[in-house]
């Protein structure tokens, strides 16, 4: 893997130290003569690498050079734009190794799961160019207009925003930021990029296979820094016209209040519910909540966090589920026995554990885990949860499954409906009616029959409902989102007929 200019690498600690900002595809220090921040690693601590911390000097000509470049860049034919995005697909492909080991590094998730995140990078490139080129307009039949002529034509176009703002988590640092800066340059737009502080490193990875690739200069920057003070500077400018956001709802509430008028896309927070009706597949739901509920440390907004079970197999199938979480290893993310790492910080551990113990004051049966060593939560199950209680209504983002009975089947759609939240659910039943009837009944962005919610097609349009978010990713959405649609009337003059 290369880096840029300035960069020392240690290879085999997997470490890119004095990581610079990445201002309109010009590696540059923040302009405030700030110490270069540490990135360490959740699982043992050790110095991965450092970053510079952007002000709000770096924010201004970020923005300033961005204008530039989305002028020039929309001006760029969509084949040539592909021609680029296709050499970075091929260059993300070629270093996705590598950058499974960072991300894996500075995030905590085994190594698997790390490469297998930054093997999807090419792949979510290739179907952005793909969409960039698709930019169809339509026809509009002025004359269906009582007092129009046939002397008059009309048709749409679509263009780009111009300048769109990318705000991407720690928890997917590769996947999100890819779905976010891969649509935007696809429609001919220049993208900010502010990618989480606890995983910057594979953020800058990614971007640098775009400037290689031969991105223009001004169409990408990457500022890393404080997310209050890059983050309100970015989302709150008039020249920034898209933002893009995956984070927690109260920060996409934030950003709602004081972006003004602007396109956004706000991937929010959740707690998706898996139902488990009577005819399902015990042992199917086992296996998949067991996968589903504990991936990435749970730290994933499509986690299974809560699941109804109907009270005729509710025992079953938590029997079932707990053999089969009791099956995963903790442990160092690097280890490839371990198939469950670390979350990003010991803070966030703490936090976790303390939902546990709050769910159990509540009345819920600590069924098994719950247990913590420094950022290590072991997988934890919950029983006889009530549905109205914190652990069930609220965000957990932790590798915890609380398990609830329903009496019958309305009352377990409704329990799935019974947060503030609707980004994705699963139903597990071999009944075609009831299938049909949760995929109408349940309010959530995706609702998967016989898997859980932590499924996802890159291609597929995802975002959520109610509290959940606004707006959808992938390419085909995303281009669509990253775009406005523009009328064009041409005016003839009445002829003979």
């Amino acid at each position: 893997m290369t880096y840029p200019r300035g960069v020392f690498v240690n290879r085999k600690a997997h470490t890119m130290l004095g990581k610079e900002l990445l201002i309109g595809g010009i590696w540059e220090k923040a302009s405030n003569g700030s110490a270069p921040r540490d990135v360490t690693s959740p699982f043992d601590g050790r110095v991965l690498g450092q970053v510079e911390s952007a002000g709000p000097g770096d924010v201004e000509r970020a923005i300033r050079v961005a204008e530039h470049g989305a002028a020039k860049w929309r001006r760029t034919p969509a084949c040539e734009r592909s021609d680029i995005l296709l050499k970075a697909a091929d260059l993300a492909d070629q270093r996705a190794e590598e950058i499974g080991r960072i991300l894996s590094a500075e995030n905590g998730k085994t190594l698997g799961e790390a490469i297998g995140e930054a093997k999807r990078s090419g792949d979510i490139i290739r179907l952005a160019a793909f969409e960039g080129t698709q930019l169809y307009g339509q026809s509009l039949p002025l004359d269906a207009n009582r007092g129009t002529g046939l002397e008059k034509l009309g048709f749409t176009i679509r263009q780009p925003v111009g300048v769109v703002a990318a705000i991407s988590p720690f928890n997917y640092p590769a996947l999100l930021v890819n779905h976010k800066i891969a649509p935007a340059l696809a429609a001919g737009n220049a993208v900010i990029l502010k990618p989480a502080g606890a995983t910057p490193l594979t953020a800058l990875a990614l971007a640098e296979c775009f400037v290689d690739a031969g991105l223009p200069e001004g169409v990408l920057s990457v500022l890393t820094g404080s997310g209050k003070t890059i983050g309100d500077a970015l989302t709150s400018d008039p020249r920034v016209r898209k933002i893009s956001f995956t984070g927690s709802t109260a920060v996409g509430q934030h950003i709602a209040a004081t972006a003004g008028v602007k396109k956004l896309s706000l991937e929010l927070g959740s707690s998706a519910p898996v139902v488990v009706l009577p005819d399902a597949d015990i042992d199917l739901a086992a296996t998949a909540v067991a996968a589903g509920g504990y991936i990435n440390a749970g730290q994933v907004c499509i986690s299974v966090q809560r699941v109804v079970a109907h009270r005729d197999v509710a025992t079953d199938f938590l029997d079932a589920l707990k053999v089969k979480v009791a099956e995963h290893r903790t442990g160092d993310p690097s280890d490839g026995t371990t198939t469950v790492g670390t979350l990003i910080d010991e803070r966030e551990a703490q936090r976790v554990e303390q939902a546990f113990r709050l769910a159990v004051d509540e009345g819920a049966t600590l069924a098994q885990g719950g247990e913590r060593d420094g950022a290590i939560v072991q997988p934890t199950i919950l029983s006889n949860v009530d549905p109205r209680s914190s652990i069930a209504q609220q965000e957990l983002f932790g590798p915890g499954v609380a398990v609830s009975v329903a009496q019958d089947i309305g009352e377990a759609l409704d329990l799935a409906n019974s947060t503030d939240y609707g980004l994705a659910a699963g139903v597990f039943t071999r009944d075609n009616n009831n299938a049909v009837r949760a995929a109408r009944e349940i309010d959530a962005g995706v609702v998967h029959i016989n898997w859980t919610p932590l499924w996802r097609a890159d291609l597929m349009p995802y975002g959520g409902l109610k509290a959940s978010g606004v707006g959808k990713e992938g390419p085909r959405a995303a281009v669509a989102e990253m775009t406005e649609e523009k009328a064009v009337i041409l005016h003839g003059q009445p002829w003979d007929q």
